[in-house]
């Protein structure tokens, strides 16, 4: 668990750093820049459904093959991931770069909100491919057990937007200063240059190599991976689409609310994607073990990784329930602003020890190829609860932090039904 736990968490240590030094210059911009990447970022919430949810199948059929000794259906299963993401990113990111002012105006922004960000928008939306295939390439990666190669794609991705973002929005030494949009050619150069990098591994690893021969198309393959991941797909649009909901409920509230809580979700992900990490181990775990015909090794893996999530979990929701003022100032100086984002922090922190059991869960059932399971749950706490609990508490004397405490008492929610529903272990018999 260790060996898998450590390079994943600090794969997504890079990619929450990442979030947070975005934020960080792009606050500098003003609030209405702010609350334009947010907007624009929880868009792309659609795009990272389709990317995260494919990769979640693509890295249980992987690890399946893997803890077979099939390397060479491993390395035809990852082929035809990486095809089928090149064409649908090409779909996605017209359409996206065509309609990128029409979806700011249906998130919600306000005139200049839309006028500052469409071009940010529309080259984040034309770098589409990279988006997709950093994710699918480090789920192929994962699942055969090279996290340290999937890590050092993130962590070089992620280290090249840092550096460009500052030179590129702010126009530093000889290069422009583009604003705003610097910052979305930063992120696209690095993200393309992981990719790079995660290809030139994939053809020259040692634990799964592609070879010329691998590169057929393979419909009995692409079947298999299509029936698996219509679940993982489904589950993470029942996740993510609710964001997209409750960003359009916040930014009822106007500019200043959403710019308070982009600053509360990415001082957030700064914790929860390492925790995202040290929960892709249990997934891992559970696909190579079940390949191996080890079921009672799979779940003692998960039971682990779940307790050392939640320590490290209960630990940051003392570190945020207690300075969410200073965190959030470290982002900006405008009072209401602050007072936004330091309300979201502490109210959004009080389940986190229930949100770290329900990562590695999730991602339990997604490693053994359940991924409808995961779905259902989302469809219920997410759908039939955090939306409207949101509407009807944001209309109450709460205000906006109405729909911050609906975050909370969902996410809650799906961990306790995801812990009950792993406990029946169904999840064991499951075969992809």
């Amino acid at each position: 668990m260790l060996v898998l736990a450590v390079p994943m968490a600090l794969e997504m240590v890079g990619e929450s750093i990442f979030a947070v030094v975005d934020a960080f210059f792009i606050s500098r911009l003003g609030p209405a820049a702010l609350a334009s990447a947010g907007l624009t970022e929880t868009a792309l919430d659609l795009v990272y459904a389709v990317a995260i949810g494919f990769s979640f199948a693509v890295t249980a059929v992987v690890s399946r093959r893997c803890g077979e000794k099939d390397r060479r259906g491993a390395a035809r299963t990852a082929v035809q991931a990486i095809g089928l993401g090149v064409v649908v990113s090409v779909v996605l990111g017209a359409l996206g770069v065509w309609f990128a002012g029409d979806i700011l105006r249906l998130m919600g922004a306000e005139a200049e909100t839309v006028a500052v960000g469409t071009t940010h928008a529309r080259i984040m939306y034309a770098g589409m491919a990279t988006i997709l295939l950093l994710f699918l390439n480090n789920a192929i990666l994962r699942g055969a057990g090279d996290a340290q190669a999937a890590m050092r794609a993130l962590w070089l991705s992620n280290g090249i937007n840092i550096v460009l973002d500052p030179l590129l929005i702010f126009g530093i030494g000889p290069f422009p200063e583009l604003g705003l949009p610097g910052a979305a050619v930063a992120t696209t150069i690095g993200r393309g240059t992981g990719v790079l990098y995660q290809l030139h591994v994939l053809t020259r690893g040692a634990r799964l190599r592609i070879r010329r021969a691998d590169i057929v198309r393979d419909w009995p393959v692409l079947r298999n991976l299509g029936r698996v991941s219509v679940g993982g797909i489904g589950q993470m649009l029942a996740d993510m689409l609710p964001w997209i909901l409750l960003i359009r409920i916040i930014s009822s509230f106007g500019t200043i609310a959403v710019a308070g809580w982009v600053i509360a979700i990415r001082i957030a992900l700064f914790v929860i994607l390492p925790c995202w990490g040290l929960s892709n181990a249990a997934s891992t775990l559970v696909g190579q073990n079940l390949g191996a015909g080890k079921p009672e090794r799979a779940e003692r893996a998960v039971w682990i990784t779940a307790g050392w999530n939640m320590l490290f979990m209960g630990a940051v929701t003392g570190l945020f329930v207690g300075f969410a003022p200073r965190l959030a100032g470290i982002f900006t100086t405008d009072p209401e602003v602050l007072g936004i984002a330091a309300a979201a922090l502490r109210i959004v922190a009080y389940g986190y020890v229930l949100y770290a059991l329900g990562m590695v869960m999730r991602q339990a059932f997604n490693g053994a190829g359940d991924t409808r399971t995961p779905t259902w749950i989302d469809l219920i706490c997410f759908w039939a609860i955090e939306i409207p609990l949101a509407w009807m508490l944001s209309r109450t004397a709460l205000g906006v932090e109405g729909a911050f405490w609906a975050v909370a008492i969902a996410y809650s929610l799906s961990a306790v039904v995801s812990w009950l529903w792993f406990r029946r272990g169904k999840w064991k018999l499951h075969q992809v």
